[in-house]
């Protein structure tokens, strides 16, 4: 796993905005898995920018999202549709047709996530993976438990991640207690998975994920297993890593030798 510790939140988004700019202009159809969440705004800010300001372009890209929230329609204003619209796709000119997240009024879950699954497969897999973590290390909704192994499906959203959820609804009973998400098994056939986390808040799960032992309490371990990983860190996030002056050491030698976009 290469880890790119930043100064900043926006140094870390900008960072992580260029690899993925790099990867449409190497491959202008790829397949892009997209997260949701505060973390990846900057992220998709930066993009937007990049394609208003130096022409990135978006016409042929294909995009998965990662979840839903089961129980509430793509126009409610709290919905991943929604909020993958309001952030990303409206500001850059994709085609709405190539837009994918799971169906969260589906009536037949089972046969909804396993079309999910083929509509991935069918165009070719996911190239590159954005990922947010949990304060208890989860990716996408895989809370703490989850099989390594898993793949899209309903899951029951644990309590606190239900509190966290809440500073986005009202009241805490609007809150959905279940989602779609991709499973840890989906999310490890991408390509090349970019992790994101930002604050002291995730210093702890940022440390499990990365150092700590692969287990399924902590999903986001498992992303120790996958040949390509990078995780973009601000300086908070990555305050509790014991080798973060190896990883600050890695990224030095890479610049002054020419290997940093490898």
């Amino acid at each position: 796993m290469r880890v790119r510790i930043s100064n900043s939140y926006f140094d870390m988004s900008s960072a992580a905005a260029k690899l993925i700019a790099s990867q449409l202009r190497n491959k202008p159809d790829s397949v892009l898995g997209l997260a949701t969440g505060s973390t990846p705004l900057g992220t998709y800010r930066e993009l937007a920018r990049m394609h208003k300001e130096e022409g990135l372009d978006f016409s042929l890209v294909r995009t998965f999202n990662l979840d839903e929230y089961y129980g509430i329609g793509p126009d409610h204003p709290q919905s991943y549709h929604y909020f993958m619209n309001e952030n990303l796709i409206k500001h850059v000119n994709i085609d709405p047709r190539n837009v994918h997240l799971p169906d969260g009024l589906a009536k037949n879950i089972e046969e909804s996530c396993r079309r999910y699954e083929d509509s991935i497969k069918e165009r070719g897999g996911i190239d590159v993976q954005l990922l947010g973590i949990g304060r208890d290390g989860h990716i996408a909704f895989n809370e703490p438990g989850s099989s390594l192994g898993s793949r899209t499906r309903l899951k029951t959203l644990i309590q606190e991640t239900v509190s966290d959820n809440a500073r986005f609804f009202k009241t805490l009973d609007e809150v959905p207690r279940f989602a779609i998400t991709m499973g840890v098994g989906t999310i490890l056939e991408a390509r090349h998975i970019i992790l994101l986390a930002s604050g002291g808040e995730k210093a702890d799960a940022v440390k499990l994920a990365i150092e700590g032992p692969v287990t399924t309490e902590i999903t986001a371990s498992a992303l120790q297993l996958h040949p390509k990983v990078t995780a973009f860190l601000d300086v908070a996030a990555a305050d509790k890593l014991k080798r973060k002056d190896y990883y600050k050491y890695v990224e030095e030698m890479r610049q002054k030798f020419g290997q940093a976009d490898v």
